[in-house]
């Protein structure tokens, strides 16, 4: 049995559901570990549950220490936050750029992480602003490899609901082929296929910093 260890933070999420069950797919990986706020069931015998305080690095460090790969899949969304945006900086970017610290003293080389089509930390929109400091920031940790994921809108069942999203995702898949060069990368993309992706540069020998959007997610 393999006994690599691959770590995620927002296991619970969209993407980080999809993630999950792939990796108990996954025979390269013979333990995953779900890094949570608060208890949940374990989804599968290969994974494990850590509580986490992710305001504190050492419980942090605890949680994935012998991890090959941490996987950052968390976010939030306004709804959620009630429009605070302090509240949503702490969520979006403390939590992944502690964790990558954290993943450099406990000698993991590999993160992988999701933010979003568009970040950049000159832009004038907070999210993509906000996405584009967490790339910043982690891209001056000394990692052997960093995998930034940056998907436009996701397709995929969210457990929430979100009407707005749901029209946005049926409008986009009908104008998707449309969008054509440079504007590919705004192109919907399913969540399975981020999630795969994800876990196939995670197994590669890639060294360095690379970017994910729309034609490398899904090979198009």
């Amino acid at each position: 049995m393999s006994t690599a260890i691959a770590s995620i933070l927002g296991g619970t999420g969209l993407i980080g559901q999809a993630l999950v069950s792939k990796l108990c797919q996954d025979n390269y990986y013979g333990t995953i570990r779900m890094l949570v706020r608060r208890p949940i069931e374990s989804p599968h015998p290969k994974v494990e549950i850590r509580l986490v305080d992710f305001n504190d690095t050492e419980s942090v460090k605890l949680a994935i220490d012998g991890s090959e790969v941490v996987f950052c899949a968390i976010g939030t969304t306004q709804k959620k936050v009630k429009g605070n945006k302090e509240l949503y900086k702490q969520i979006d970017f403390d939590i992944p750029v502690r964790a990558a610290r954290s993943c450099q003293e406990i000698g993991c080389s590999k993160f992988v992480i999701v933010t979003a089509v568009g970040a950049s930390s000159k832009s004038g929109n907070f999210y993509l602003r906000l996405k584009g400091h967490v790339e910043d920031a982690i891209s001056l940790e000394p990692f052997t490899a960093i995998h930034f994921f940056q998907p436009s809108l996701l397709l995929g069942n969210r457990a929430e609901k979100r009407p707005a999203e749901k029209l946005a995702m049926k409008l986009s898949v009908f104008f998707a082929p449309l969008l054509l060069g440079n504007a590919k990368k705004y192109r919907p993309v399913d969540v399975s296929q981020v999630a795969s992706k994800m876990i196939e540069v995670a197994k590669s020998p890639a060294q360095g910093i690379h970017r994910y959007t729309w034609k490398e997610i899904t090979g198009a």
